[in-house]
């Protein structure tokens, strides 16, 4: 049985679409650790094949060598025998190369291959598989056959008992027990993001439809003010039945808080992705981005995107000004599809 580390990916998103790989290495027998930074590494925790995370409170795009130093010194008592980094990025291979972990797996990657055990080559761009797959392809590199089935491929994550007792409380303060989760931010930029005018009116149609519920927008605290602005936009006698909370609820409570509700909606990000590896229904706004390579892997996820001559342009902002790839998917076509994949999971 092998003592197997992951360098987590820096992305919410990313972190859910490597459960797949992880499940697949703990099925041949690898018992898993995940080194990963504080906001990525609840994701882990509802990874019931992870043994261990450790946190590594790592700042976006910095070397920070002494803290690599003393990471790599912990991780060295640890004897891991192999070690899948999963960023792209050179700086990623440090701590494995000073923690001695003998054999190292990974894309290729910033002139980083000649540091590696075994590695394969990054596709192209215009050729990328989905996420999952991507990660899930590096299990060839001990190995292990890539003969996953289509089911398998869809990421899991799994919610204590104990955890979910820990929401109750949250739960409680609502006006309704029963509630949708709108998602509005989007970590990569505004190219991203479906308007929060249009956010708003599906709000309106939601709590119009279904009295007996109410609508909770969870984010970062980042996202605090747009959800602010979303509920100010919604009818006045509606108010009392939406809940902002931004900044007040941690990633462990969200991913908790997901699993509860009626359904999602969501830009392409990492609530969106918590939410398809639960299956609770849910529609995903696709802008800038491409939903063939991080689409939302379930059976009760639909997508929403137009597939606009110009989209998508993988950009943080429009670069033609006008973000039509968004503003042109409307409020009712939202809310019929989440009705229809409401329909669809309680029927099944």
């Amino acid at each position: 049985m092998s003592r197997t580390l992951i360098i987590a990916p820096n992305w919410i998103g990313d972190a859910v679409m490597s459960e797949p790989l992880l499940r697949k290495l703990s099925s041949s027998g690898a018992t898993l650790s995940v080194l990963a930074t504080p906001w990525v590494a609840p994701v882990y925790r509802a990874m019931p094949n992870v043994e261990q995370v450790i946190e590594a409170n790592f700042s976006h795009g910095k070397l920070e060598l002494s803290l690599r130093l003393a990471t790599a010194k912990r991780l060295k008592k640890e004897a891991f025998q192999q070690v899948f980094v999963l960023p792209n990025s050179w700086k990623s291979m440090i701590i494995p190369l000073l923690a001695k972990i003998p054999q190292i797996f990974a894309y290729k990657g910033e002139l980083r291959s000649p540091l590696l055990s075994g590695f394969l080559p990054n596709p192209p761009k215009k050729n990328r598989p989905p996420m999952v797959a991507h990660y899930l392809h590096l299990a060839n590199l001990i190995g292990l056959k890539d003969d996953t089935s289509e089911v398998d491929l869809q990421p899991r994550l799994q919610v204590s008992t104990a955890e979910q007792q820990n929401t109750l409380n949250v739960i409680a303060s609502f006006p309704q027990p029963n509630f949708y989760v709108l998602a509005p931010g989007a970590e990569f930029g505004p190219a991203k993001q479906w308007p929060s005018k249009h956010f708003s009116e599906l709000a309106n149609q939601l709590l119009s439809h279904d009295p007996d519920s109410c609508v909770v927008l969870m984010g970062s605290s980042k996202d605090r003010a747009i959800c602010d602005e979303i509920i100010q936009n919604t009818y006045p006698s509606l108010h009392v039945r939406t809940i902002n909370l931004c900044g007040l609820v941690n990633l462990d409570q969200a991913i908790a808080l997901i699993p509860q509700a009626k359904g999602l909606a969501s830009n392409d990000s990492g609530m969106m992705h918590i939410a398809a590896a639960f299956g609770i229904p849910q529609i995903a706004f696709y802008g800038s981005s491409d939903p063939k390579h991080t689409p939302p892997l379930s059976p009760y996820a639909e997508i929403l995107f137009l597939g606009l001559d110009c989209s998508p342009c993988h950009q943080r902002k429009c670069p033609l000004g006008h973000l039509n790839c968004l503003n042109q998917i409307t409020p009712q076509s939202a809310f019929i599809e989440l009705n229809r994949c409401i329909t669809l999971r309680n029927t099944n």
